[in-house]
């Protein structure tokens, strides 16, 4: 009989306690094996949808998926006028968590923490995948939210002791410094050159003009591009891209907002010049040369944010924590 379900509740979970229930090394974990599973064709994701609303300059994203017993999708905006004109973040976002077996939404979290975790999870899983072992220091080029995960992330991957920060304002990278301080490491501001000369580095501007350029980079470094979301933008010069072995999280995303969208744009890139996609290369056990420079291309996948989302959800419902609603209604 369909009212024995009546009890099914939906449990709705804010940032903070996403943000209190997920650790790196789980989120790192959950982001990895739904890479494998991408790349065993064991993940269901359609392509991102983009609602563009040019009145606003800001745009939605819809991005659904069905990975390892989860189903879900999130709602995400990306409005860069946001904090000068409403005091909010430019990014923020909703995910909705089902149970794959009957469709009931069985969560609500916030979105917004969960990007950027999930976010900061996938660089890590590339990082280990593609930097040497032997590496020491970490390069940020942006000293803003994203950065500071960037670095917690690739902390549980690597052992670092120096990290080098550039940023256009002085007291975003001061921010850092003190955010940071109590960790074990070195961190002091630098140039993009300085940047450039770490073992790893991770870039998270919105810039459309490159900024770290080929001569800079040395053989063996291994570079998160995370800043680049929409045509047009671009961190790394084209040479850079051309000369390395790039990883990308999905081809689709990459080539029309991703790192690489730039140079696919006008044919000095294509796929065929790719070492592939960051499923493959964790399924396929795709080896680089010591010296190659690498480059992860992520654009941010909805099997990252389901699997993190889901792993949420099921901390969540362990200690009860959320607020539990009937949001469906007494079922017929």
């Amino acid at each position: 009989m369909a009212h024995e379900h009546s009890h099914q509740e939906t449990r709705i979970v804010t940032g903070e306690t996403v943000e209190r229930l997920v650790d790196m090394e789980t989120a790192i974990s959950a982001v990895r094996s739904a890479f494998v599973d991408i790349g065993s064709d064991d993940a269901v994701m359609p392509p991102k949808t983009y609602v563009d609303v040019h009145a606003e300059n800001g745009d939605f994203r819809a991005m659904p998926a069905a990975v390892d017993g989860s189903a879900g999708v999130k709602w995400v905006n990306v409005h860069p006028d946001n904090e000068e004109r409403f005091g909010l973040p430019t990014v923020m976002g909703l995910a909705i968590v089902s149970d794959p077996a009957s469709g009931y939404p069985l969560g609500i979290l916030d979105g917004t923490t969960l990007t950027r975790i999930r976010t900061g999870a996938a660089a890590a899983v590339a990082t280990d995948a593609l930097a040497p072992t032997d590496v020491s220091s970490l390069g940020i080029l942006g000293a803003g939210e994203q950065a500071r995960t960037q670095l917690d992330a690739i902390l549980q991957v690597r052992d670092l002791d120096e990290v080098v920060l550039s940023d256009l304002d002085d007291s975003a990278i001061e921010r850092f410094i003190d955010a940071e301080s109590n960790r074990n490491l070195s961190i002091r501001p630098g140039s993009p050159e300085d940047v450039a000369a770490c073992d790893i580095v991770s870039t998270t501007t919105p810039s459309r003009e490159p900024i770290l350029r080929r001569d800079w980079i040395e053989a063996g470094t291994h570079i998160n591009a995370i800043g680049a979301d929409a045509e047009g933008k671009q961190e790394l010069e084209t040479e850079l891209l051309t000369d390395a072995a790039v990883v990308i999280d999905d081809w689709e995303q990459c080539a029309h907002s991703g790192e690489i969208n730039v140079p696919v744009s006008n044919g000095a890139l294509t796929e065929v010049d790719l070492l592939g996609t960051l499923g493959a290369v964790l399924t396929d056990g795709t080896e680089t040369a010591a010296d190659s420079i690498t480059v992860f291309d992520s654009t941010g996948l909805a099997i990252q944010d389901i699997a993190v989302g889901s792993a949420v959800f099921e901390a969540a419902k362990a200690e009860d924590a959320g607020e539990r609603i009937d949001i469906i209604g007494a079922q017929q």
